[in-house]
């Protein structure tokens, strides 16, 4: 992956219902306080024509094999890696609702191999985040959040054995420090004490 030095990419990942959009929205909203130039993406785009595509995967209008997941989201992430580049070497920050992480969660427990995965980046020099701040919940309390939210879940936000299966690779991903650092926050307390400890786990020129 590509490293750029001069900004920070902060991504947060979690399971769904973990309250990655919400706390991306603080920090965002944080540090534009500290008068600290940002820049937010956000992981399916829906609004691209890839994202379109992933929606109406989760939605089960398609079926995919692992491979052509893994294909269409990391396509997903490549479509906008000029731009962040261009942000983390204006010396922005970039923070993103979930990124390459996710597929490495999500299809690597469908079959596709973490190795292949990495080496793939790798090959396609995505950006490297400095930090991936992972917002642990349990199955359980992820669906009661989603149905709070709307009537009808997709694919992946319905399958609480899938979830289970996500959210233990996501700790074992976390606990090697995959891909870059990561940092593990309980998101099952208040907001306010979620966004509390995140603020934690960032540089010390960021808090």
């Amino acid at each position: 992956m590509a490293k750029i030095t001069k900004g920070k990419f902060i991504v947060f990942e979690g399971i769904d219902g973990a309250g990655v959009e919400t706390h991306g929205k603080l920090l965002t909203d944080h540090l534009r306080g500290k008068k600290i130039e940002v820049e937010r993406v956000y992981y399916p785009d829906y609004e691209g024509p890839i994202g379109g595509m992933i929606h109406n995967y989760l939605h089960s209008r398609f079926d995919f094999s692992a491979e052509v997941q893994f294909l269409i989201y990391t396509a997903d992430f490549v479509k906008d890696k000029e731009k962040i580049n261009k942000w983390l070497k204006e010396g922005k920050i970039v923070i993103s609702d979930r990124y390459f992480s996710s597929t490495m969660a999500y299809q690597s427990i469908q079959g596709f191999p973490l190795k292949k995965s990495l080496q793939l980046a790798e090959i396609l020099e995505l950006p490297k985040p400095d930090l991936i701040i992972y917002i642990d919940v349990s199955p359980d309390i992820s669906m009661q959040r989603k149905f709070s939210e709307k009537n009808s879940l997709d694919r992946n936000e319905s399958n609480e054995r899938l979830l289970r299966t996500v959210r233990n690779f996501y700790k074992k991903l976390a606990k090697g420090n995959v891909l870059t650092k990561w940092a593990v926050v309980n998101g099952e307390r208040p907001i306010e004490d979620v966004f509390e400890e995140i603020k934690t786990k960032l540089p010390f020129s960021l808090r």
